[in-house]
């Protein structure tokens, strides 16, 4: 069984009793964790049979996932001859956090005043039980932790008030929780545990500004939050080598 971004369980058997955008979404999901994992280089070549046989599916569902990743810059679509997977620099993460900065940013000093109460307080409980649960339940702690990472951006995106600026989150969310997610999994890798408490608290921060109706503050804790995510996001991208 793999992990989806959105932090709910799914596994390849599955795909078939889905519908057809979570096909889509499942089968990018899954190709991009092969390339921020390295097990997919690039200059792979992707072929569209080759996928849909690997995930059980008619091509339709591949074809589509392929189109969502040159989308948002993983790969190139070639004619007839399926896809082949980009090389994602340092400097492209960089810049990826600077757009989501400026969206995320607006939508917080957006949200301000028409995001559920009650939705905030939860929010505030579950990052204030982050602050203190980094040692015990590593394993439930990291998928709580990515529940709740999820549910505030999701929160904020659909408060925002602004339909154009939600529906680009929610295009861009794909790759933000990708990168989120090999970031978090290197650094648990490398038992560097401090991070989860460092954004459990910026989170805090972005909530309690909503709950106090301060919408400069909201958007700036938001982009504190942001920058100090990006040195992770790149630090944890695999060794930039071609494919055999």
């Amino acid at each position: 069984m793999t992990q989806s971004i959105d932090g709910t369980a799914a596994a390849p058997l599955d795909l078939l009793h889905c519908d057809r955008g979570q096909r889509r979404r499942l089968i990018a999901e899954s190709l991009l964790s092969d390339v921020f994992q390295g097990r997919l280089r690039a200059g792979s070549h992707l072929v569209m049979q080759d996928l849909a046989d690997r995930f059980g599916v008619s091509q339709t569902p591949v074809r589509e996932a392929l189109i969502t990743l040159e989308g948002v810059g993983i790969v190139d679509l070639a004619p007839n001859r399926g896809a082949i997977v980009r090389q994602v620099s340092a400097a492209e993460v960089r810049e990826v956090c600077q757009v989501r900065r400026a969206l995320e940013c607006e939508a917080a000093r957006l949200a301000c005043g028409r995001t559920a109460l009650a939705e905030l307080h939860k929010l505030a409980a579950g990052f204030r039980r982050m602050l203190t649960g980094t040692r015990q339940r590593r394993g439930r702690y990291i998928e709580e932790a990515r529940r709740l990472d999820s549910r505030l951006h999701d929160l904020i995106a659909e408060s925002c008030g602004n339909r154009f600026l939600a529906k680009e989150l929610g295009r861009l969310k794909l790759l933000f929780r990708a990168l989120r997610d090999v970031a978090w999994e290197w650094e648990e890798a490398n038992c560097d545990q401090h991070r989860f408490a460092e954004e459990a608290g910026e989170h805090l921060a972005i909530v309690e500004a909503l709950l106090a109706g301060d919408a400069r503050a909201a958007s700036r804790a938001m982009a504190r939050h942001i920058r100090a995510g990006a040195k992770y996001w790149t630090r944890a991208l695999p060794e930039a080598s071609p494919a055999s």
